[in-house]
Parts: C-alpha cells; sequence; structure tokens
C-alpha cells in the first residue's frame, strides 16, 4: 500500500508566492503615485512658465480665488489608485486667476471733493475679467471713501471724484480690486495700496 506523504514544500511555496504578489502590487501602486505625481508637477511648471513669458505689462498679481469652494485633495490608497489616476488623467488643470494691474499709485485730488486729475485704472485687454475696486483708509478698510464702477476689459477709468471728501493731506490706503463674472458676482480679489493726496 502506498502513502502520500506531505514535505510540506508546497505551503511554503504558496506563502513565497503570495508574498512576492503583494510586493509586486505595493510596487504597482508606488510607481503609479510617482507616475501622477511627475505629470501634475510638470502640467502646472509648464503653465508657470507661460505666465511668466507672458508679463508684458506693468504688474502681475496674482488673485486667490477667495469665493470658490476650496478644493482639497484626496488619500490614494490601493483601492482607489486606479480610480484616482483616471480622474486626474481626465481634468484639465487650471491655475490660480491672475490680474494684470496697470494704474498709478498716486492720486492728487483737489480740495472739496473735486475729481482726481492723475488717477489713472486700467483693465487691460489680456485680463480675463471684469473688475471694480473700492477704496479704503488704511487705518478703516469697513467704510470705503470710493467704489468704483465695474470696468470692462480694455476700459480706463480717469478723472473721478472720491464719495467721501477728505481734508487736505495725505492719505495711505488700500485698494481692493473684485474680479466679477458676467453676473458681476465677485469670484476673487487682488488688494494694492494707493497714495490719495487731498490739496488745499
Amino acid at each position: 500500500m502506498s502513502s502520500v506523504k506531505d514535505t510540506g514544500k508546497n505551503g511554503k511555496k504558496g506563502g513565497k508566492t503570495g508574498l512576492i504578489v503583494g510586493v509586486t502590487v505595493a510596487i504597482i501602486v508606488i510607481l503609479v503615485l510617482i507616475g501622477v505625481i511627475v505629470v501634475l508637477l510638470v502640467s502646472r511648471k509648464d503653465d508657470d512658465s507661460a505666465d511668466n513669458r507672458d508679463n508684458n505689462v506693468s504688474e502681475d498679481t496674482e488673485a486667490p480665488r477667495s469665493d470658490v469652494q476650496e478644493r482639497r485633495d484626496v488619500v490614494v490608497t490601493e483601492d482607489n489608485v486606479a480610480e484616482i489616476a483616471a480622474q486626474l488623467a481626465e481634468e484639465e488643470y487650471t491655475p490660480p486667476g491672475y490680474y494684470t494691474v496697470t494704474q498709478n499709485y498716486e492720486w492728487h485730488f483737489g480740495k472739496g471733493g473735486s475729481a482726481s486729475d492723475d488717477a489713472h485704472v486700467e483693465n487691460v485687454v489680456g485680463n480675463t475679467n471684469d473688475v471694480y475696486f473700492d477704496l479704503f483708509l488704511a487705518d478703516d478698510e469697513e467704510n470705503p471713501i470710493y467704489k468704483s464702477p465695474v470696468i470692462p476689459i480694455g476700459g480706463v477709468l480717469e478723472g473721478f471724484a472720491l464719495d467721501t471728501p477728505l481734508d487736505a493731506g495725505s492719505y495711505d490706503c488700500i485698494m481692493e480690486y473684485h474680479l466679477v463674472d458676467e453676473n458681476q458676482d465677485t469670484i476673487s480679489t487682488v488688494s494694492v495700496t494707493v497714495t490719495a493726496i487731498v490739496g488745499e
């Protein structure tokens, strides 16, 4: 009578095979993650380089997207790596909004609330949004001393008077641009400093 003797070699071989498969899966997941990260970094670098090549006007200021819901990254696991990679491949990277500020930074106003003869604000053709701005005294950013009309792309605003007349003197001011969509809803803001000089 013959019998089959189990030496246990098959069990060890199965354990080694499972270990090899596990390590292989882990290496594939890591390689996919590295590939996704490299693709994202390269596309962002190319977009930033293109933006830097287009600096042909006075000042480019990045506009934080204040009214847009913040997007958060997703944790990538072994279970969702293929799904996340597919989503990233389909999405087009959108860089933060930029606005080219073209203006002078020292505005002179006559006494009695007269219009400025040198204030100049332009929304250059290279911009992508209409804008308006509010002007505040640097120590009171709650009450604007001037509210501009909407300046369309390519438009220029000059010869305006302050909404709140000021006594003679020099005033440090904050100018807050609002980039607006077609419904004139603010999509982001940009702040710059201006000096308002009121004559006697």
